[in-house]
């Protein structure tokens, strides 16, 4: 039988449960559009395509992907049903395959998330940058162009924005990702009507052609496009907030997933259309002012304005969806104290207040580290990191496949054969497939040679943090048997309960003095 709530009230100081029904299906969405950010998909990810790949069949392929995704979330929803824990992927693989696996895939999981949240700050203060020096002529000014430090103080910007968010009721950001993630939507719309209405367009089936499927550059194009669908995962992660938590997490996915699936599949039919047979060497010339351009054949100036104003917001969505994200991730592992306990506390509004000030810290650092360093912005924080995330993201959506079979092995809990054994099933073997193209095309991903830079770090990098996380389990296993058995339980473990308990009781007692005074 699925799992019920916990009696922790959420405005206890001392609660270690989020604050419960504060999230419709509308706000659960909003978080996930901004994740996937499908404004930057659109100007940049679906061009990279075309230009890395030679290739323009992108609709068949985004929606082959968008397919693949719907089948991996029956699994992965059928795993929140029985299993309410903000930790989600860490919860399911630990009750799945184990905790020593799961605690590793957490934390493999934590760094991933880490990386495309800091990445959304350098796409950011990048794009950020170079408009204020195009537009308002800052690269003449000579501390500016020997110092490159105003991408910087842009970044610094968004985070102080992001970790203010961080620390507020759940329902603020959460509106301000849904408000942004509906601006988003209507503008990529409203340019697609505009490109559709140019004189001169016709509409071509090519962005439709299957054969792109099975071809030589198959595998790249799976490996981008599933970097693209990035963030359709996190609604689960808002389940111990949700309202009618198994309701509204099934219908925030699924309806996102096949959403976004069909905006990126009409939407790259229509640029593909647009660009006629010169499509593949506009992508590598324009990139990201492809979409934008053909729109403003129609609108005017106004639509590259407009769609870069909106990338901007967007890049700002993403970094609130994923620190909110991590921040509930900490919270989880803290709650269990597979970290500090600390990062296990609310605060009175029922936000994850220490895990949020150490993602702000770690935010900060890292940007602080791209000036010392001499980082740019746009490729090691947000073309390296962004792609090192996406990746992460693939290994632990293909992990958790296996979680969901193993998890519902001889024993189905009321879920079908289908969402319990076919779907993740078909799930890991295509992830499996992708995995390992993915591996073997990294340096391609990076724009580096083979196994090297980044292509040999960062695999070596995500291998060391697993087998971290997995030893760290083992060691509690040892030293502290009872942590090691919490590991996975949420608000149903034993650190979790003393405080629901002294907050029920807190509760009763308050109740009963009201009555008797009044």
């Amino acid at each position: 039988m699925p799992v019920t709530r916990s009696a922790a009230p959420p405005d206890s100081p001392i609660a270690n449960a989020l604050a419960e029904d504060r999230l419709g299906t509308g706000q659960v969405a909003g978080s996930m559009v901004s994740a996937v950010a499908p404004l930057v998909v659109i100007g940049g990810v679906i061009p990279v395509m075309i230009a890395v790949t030679g290739q323009i069949a992108i609709a068949i392929a985004v929606i082959a992907v968008g397919a693949l995704l719907l089948i991996w979330s029956r699994g992965y929803l059928a795993m929140a049903r029985q299993i309410d824990n903000a930790g989600a992927i860490y919860a399911y693989v630990a009750r799945g395959l184990g905790r020593p696996i799961g605690v590793g895939v957490a934390w493999v999981a934590l760094a991933g998330y880490c990386a495309l949240q800091v990445g959304a700050y350098g796409g950011f203060a990048a794009i950020a940058a170079g408009q204020l020096h195009e537009r308002f002529g800052w690269r003449d000014i000579p501390w500016f162009s020997q110092h490159d430090v105003l991408w910087v103080v842009l970044a610094l910007g968004a985070w102080l924005l992001v970790a203010v968010l961080g620390l507020l009721d759940v329902r603020v950001p959460a509106l301000v990702m849904l408000v942004l993630a509906l601006a988003e939507i209507a503008l990529v719309l409203l340019y697609d009507v505009a490109i559709v209405l140019t004189p001169g367009f016709h509409i071509s089936a090519e962005s439709l052609h299957p054969s792109v499927l099975w071809g030589p550059n198959a595998g790249m194009f799976f490996i981008i496009g599933f970097t693209a669908f990035v963030g359709f995962e996190l609604g689960v992660n808002s389940i111990e907030e949700s309202k009618n938590p198994a309701r509204t997490v099934s219908r925030a996915t699924t309806g996102i997933i096949i959403g976004i699936t069909a905006l990126f599949a009409v939407t790259s039919c229509v640029l593909v259309s647009a660009g006629g047979p010169q499509v593949v060497e506009l992508a590598g010339q324009d990139g990201t002012g492809l979409f934008f351009g053909e729109a403003a054949k129609t609108l005017g100036p106004i639509a590259l304005v407009a769609g870069i104003i909106l990338t901007l917001t967007s890049m700002l969505g993403t970094s609130v969806a994923f620190h909110n994200v991590i921040a509930r991730y900490t919270f989880a592992l803290g709650r269990e104290r597979v970290l500090w306990g600390g990062f296990g506390r609310v605060s009175a509004s029922g936000a994850p207040r220490n895990a949020s000030l150490l993602q702000s810290g770690l935010g900060l650092a890292t940007i602080l580290a791209g000036l010392i360093f001499g980082w740019k912005p746009l490729d090691q924080m947000f073309f390296w990191s962004g792609t090192s995330g996406g990746l992460v993201v693939l290994l632990t959506a293909t992990v958790t496949s296996a979680a969901v079979i193993w998890y519902f092995a001889g024993n189905r809990r009321g879920e079908n054969i289908w969402r319990a054994y076919i779907a993740p099933g078909i799930a890991l073997i295509v992830l499996l497939v992708i995995s390992v193209l993915s591996l073997r095309n990294l340096g391609l991903l990076y724009n580096v040679a083979p196994w090297t830079g980044p292509a040999l770090v960062v695999p070596v990098l995500i291998a060391a943090i697993f087998v971290a996380g997995g030893v760290w389990a083992l060691i509690m296993r040892h030293r502290e048997p009872e942590v090691y058995a919490d590991i996975g339980l949420g608000t149903r473990s034993q650190a979790a309960r003393p405080a629901a308990l002294a907050g029920l009781i807190a509760g009763t007692a308050g109740a009963g003095n009201a009555q008797a005074r009044s």
